[in-house]
């Protein structure tokens, strides 16, 4: 199911689908607390997922042994685009990435239009900050809220996740971090490598003594220039090393993907965290240019060795749809920066949530109810799609998400005209990262609970909102989204969301709003 197709839930489904909600068992970290006064589910209700589990009956598989993936969605399309099968059911990967929006703005100051195809929604709506609870422990809470927009019985609504804080539940284990830093002639633009120097100087004054680092460069050819050294003693060591990046030739990113994981195996560090930190503009050009089979060296290192993939984009000109498509596949997840304070904080202040996971291959399944819901699309993750029937087949890849992480995904919801009852319960299943041991929680919305309109829900949805409407307006301002609002009024917004919340990242979405509108998108 793409993200321009709305869902349709014929009326002949619902007793039954209504009937399965009722009788299908808790999920297995559910309770029967409602702890939200705004009729928004958070945390730990009893609503489970609504599909029985496949195998064994507690839920367990034998794990995600082969790392296949199947996120595209076994529905056919009516010739309007829209989806024809009898679904209330929308199952995605988490995505924590948000390089889609970083490299978004930078076009958009430089004056220029972004590719509709490097928009993607959902890492617009996660690169800011969210309201929701946090769990006491490892897992997710669950925030399930909503309002509606005043067009045609429509409504956006919220499924918001989030693990407990960086730090909350003691130290992070040892990380042994393997940089690959791409050191290609178009490095040397300003914002580029000059920028990977500094924060990686800056990051590594920050490490542990009981982390331990190894380096990486590649243009023409790929070379390991330190390998994998406990900090400790030798902080010089590494800060020499980085030091000494200067840009030569060519790109040869798959000698650098391919020479990156031989050092992270090589440098293994069994109860640490192991992963592949790649900096680049992604522009391959010389060697193996094929992202297949760059692609299938890091799942072969994911799958064998458990090294996941923090990407890191820069420059003008930029490769993302690579950099997303190697992250995706190293499971990991990808960001976009272009200024110092911004690769500063990526490196330095964001660093223990791009280090420790708190959560190994978790998707997330929302039943809309058939009674209520005439008809519902959600807005981006097209290519974290995963059937709805693999949601606990652990065998399946999800996502991997680190502490102090939220993850949010944005629903256009149609309710029946008078509807009123259950509107959606949201499921989020998730593996132990060191156990593999599978649980869940969940959440639900009541149609009652729906805010009469968007400028009456919290600040945080509101800016949840304007991001995607602007999302959606870049990559395909010919089928918007209901009830969107044209750029100028987006852009009013936004100033008000930035002046009431004074936060730089809201400020920053006003600018780039501003800018989408002087050249006339």
């Amino acid at each position: 199911m793409k993200a321009h197709r709305t869902q349709r839930i014929p009326r002949l489904f619902a007793t039954a689908a209504a009937t399965a909600l009722l009788l299908t068992g808790c999920g297995a970290d559910g309770s029967d607390a409602d702890r939200a006064s705004d009729g928004a589910a958070r945390g730990s209700e009893a609503f489970p997922a609504p599909n029985a589990p496949r195998g064994d009956t507690d839920g367990n598989t034998d794990g995600n042994t082969d790392g296949n993936t199947d996120r595209d969605a076994d529905k056919e399309a009516d010739d309007d685009g829209r989806t024809a099968a009898p679904d209330h059911l929308s199952t995605f990967a988490l995505d924590v990435d948000t390089a889609s929006y970083g490299y978004t703005r930078r076009t958009l100051t430089e004056g220029r239009r972004p590719d509709p195809s490097t928009i993607r929604p959902e890492e617009f709506v996660n690169s800011f900050r969210q309201d929701y609870e946090r769990p006491d422990g490892n897992g997710f809470s669950v925030t399930v809220d909503g309002a509606r927009t005043g067009a045609d019985d429509w409504s956006l609504v919220r499924v918001g996740l989030a693990t407990r804080t960086a730090g909350q539940q003691g130290e992070r284990p040892p990380a042994a971090l393997t940089f690959v830093i791409d050191v290609s002639g178009s490095m040397a633009e300003p914002g580029r490598l000059d920028l990977a120097r500094s924060a990686l100087g800056t990051m590594t004054d920050r490490l542990r003594d009981d982390d331990s680092v190894a380096l990486v460069t590649f243009s023409g050819e790929a070379e390991t220039v330190l390998a994998m050294t406990r900090l400790g003693d030798h902080r010089d060591r590494v800060h020499q090393a980085i030091s000494g990046l200067e840009p030569t030739d060519s790109t040869n990113l798959g000698a650098g993907v391919e020479t990156g994981y031989a050092t992270a195996v090589e440098g293994l560090r069994e109860g640490a965290t192991n992963r592949v930190v790649l900096v680049s503009d992604a522009l391959a050009n010389t060697g193996d240019t094929d992202a297949d089979s760059i692609l299938e060296r890091i799942s072969t290192a994911r799958r064998e060795h458990g090294i996941t993939l923090f990407g890191v984009g820069v420059g003008s000109d930029y490769g993302d749809a690579l950099m997303e498509r190697l992250a995706d596949k190293g499971d990991g997840h990808t960001t976009y920066v272009s200024t110092e304070d911004e690769a500063r904080e990526v490196f330095s202040t964001d660093l223990p949530q791009n280090i420790d996971l708190t959560a190994r291959d978790a998707k997330a399944q929302v039943a809309f109810d058939p009674e209520t819901v005439a008809e519902f699309r959600l807005i981006g993750y097209d290519d974290r799609r995963v059937a709805d029937d693999d949601f606990r087949d652990d065998r399946v890849d999800g996502g991997e998400v680190g502490p102090g992480h939220t993850v949010t995904a944005l629903y256009a919801v149609r309710t029946e005209p008078g509807a009123d009852g259950p509107l959606a319960t949201a499921t989020v299943r998730w593996l132990d990262p060191d156990t593999r041991t599978p649980h869940e929680n969940s959440g639900r919305l009541e149609t009652g609970a729906l805010h009469d309109r968007l400028t009456g829900a919290s600040v945080r949805f509101q800016v949840t909102t304007t991001a995607a409407y602007f999302a959606d307006a870049l990559r395909r301002p010919e089928s918007p989204l209901p009830d969107a609002p044209s750029l100028g009024e987006l852009r009013e917004t936004a100033e008000r969301l930035a002046n009431k919340t004074e936060d730089k990242d809201v400020r920053g979405l006003a600018d780039a709003i501003d800018d989408a509108s002087r050249l006339d998108l």
